[in-house]
């Protein structure tokens, strides 16, 4: 996945409520379209197309999309998972000694190669660009493909992840500094549970900063006291699952019992879907492919799922259905990676068949996470 080419490009970030003088890409047929899928992601395998240059420094995260994509799609069978491996593992950072863990830095994965600065003679990285969200891609391809995480210095970045850690229970993605928010939570539990360990995490700091960013409403915001989004509660919801903070299918035990305000999280998460009967990632929004994993994500780790329209949340779905394969984030545009994954991912919540299920809290399929 090195090289790009001009193949079909994501598309503009417009409402689709817009007009254009351009003609739009003809929508599919209301049937998933598995084989095209495939196909479409086999391609993005082989060659981006150029308008991904400017996302190289995500390249880790890409390959992400299109690896357990692929998986998620029943054919990880159409790329070569050893070459996958070591590629990811090339982006792995290392210490010239044990002694720079206790020098502020985290090592983990790069997101790209330009990410990635010269070495010295010894081979050692002159300059350290882990970051937390390459991290949590690396290790869930690795996982995707195969790969046993034993085989890796775990107990490195378990103990350099808490120098990322801040005082507020936060998590900077890397160490020279960046914004803290409820993404980066997300990327550092998922990370601790794969690994195994959570040494690096003062759970019970991390714990009280996503419960400071549940608002009025009963959504999660990215940071304490901002507005409720999509994504920021599924990052907050499934991390919780991930240390263990709330249980499963939380909806069918007594709601006193929770640490969190469910009933009002259940209600802010059940407005989100329109009367398209997409789903919206803020209130007032138009319905986008991504967050129909993103809510529907979430609704399924409380135990919820069934209380929302699966049939109209599917005819939304593939009316953002690319002939070419993927989906876009609204209907009528081209797919790009990013909402071709989480497309796929929101219609394996709604088994749709030929589909792998997923291990809803990690974003990789159930036989990825459990290293079949």
């Amino acid at each position: 996945m090195t090289t790009y080419t001009t193949a079909a490009s994501p598309p503009p970030d417009r409402d689709p409520s817009s007009s254009s003088d351009e003609e739009s890409p003809p929508s599919s047929s209301l049937t998933f379209d598995k084989e095209r899928h495939v196909a479409f992601l086999e391609m993005m395998y082989h060659m981006l197309p150029y308008h991904y240059q400017s996302q190289e420094i995500n390249h880790l995260t890409l390959a992400y999309f299109v690896i357990s994509g692929l998986d998620i799609l029943g054919s990880l069978d159409r790329v070569d998972k050893d070459a996958v491996a070591a590629w990811v593992l090339s982006l792995q950072s290392n210490p010239e000694d044990k002694a720079e863990l206790n020098g502020g830095q985290f090592y983990g994965f790069c997101g790209s190669r330009s990410s990635q600065f010269s070495s010295d003679n010894d081979g050692i990285l002159i300059h350290n660009h882990s970051h937390l969200a390459s991290t949590y891609c690396a290790l869930s391809i690795l996982k995707t493909v195969g790969y046993n995480l034993s085989s890796i210095d775990s107990k490195l970045i378990s103990m350099s992840i808490r120098n990322l850690q801040q005082p507020d229970g936060s998590f900077l993605p890397i160490h020279i500094g960046a914004e803290t928010d409820l993404r980066f939570i997300y990327c550092a539990a998922a990370i601790c549970f794969m690994l195994e360990d959570w040494s690096g995490m003062d759970r019970e700091k991390t714990k009280d900063y996503i419960f400071k960013c549940q608002s009025y409403d009963g959504g999660f915001g990215m940071i304490p006291g901002s507005e409720s989004h999509g994504g920021g509660t599924y990052c907050a919801v499934a991390s919780l699952s991930l240390m263990g903070c709330i249980e499963d299918d939380v909806l069918s035990k007594s709601a006193a019992s929770s640490i969190i305000d469910i009933p009002l999280l259940l209600e802010w998460c059940l407005q989100r879907q329109a009367a398209d009967g997409g789903f919206q990632g803020r209130a007032n929004k138009p319905s986008d492919t991504c967050y129909a994993f993103w809510v529907g994500a979430v609704l399924r780790i409380l135990g919820g799922s069934k209380l929302i329209d699966g049939t109209a949340l599917r005819r939304f779905l593939l009316s953002c259905q690319s002939e070419y394969g993927g989906f876009s984030k609204f209907p009528n545009e081209l797919p790009d990676l990013y909402h071709s994954y989480y497309g796929y991912t929101a219609l394996s919540l709604l088994e749709e068949p030929g589909l792998n299920a997923l291990s809803v809290e990690l974003g990789i399929t159930g036989f990825a996470a459990l290293g079949i």
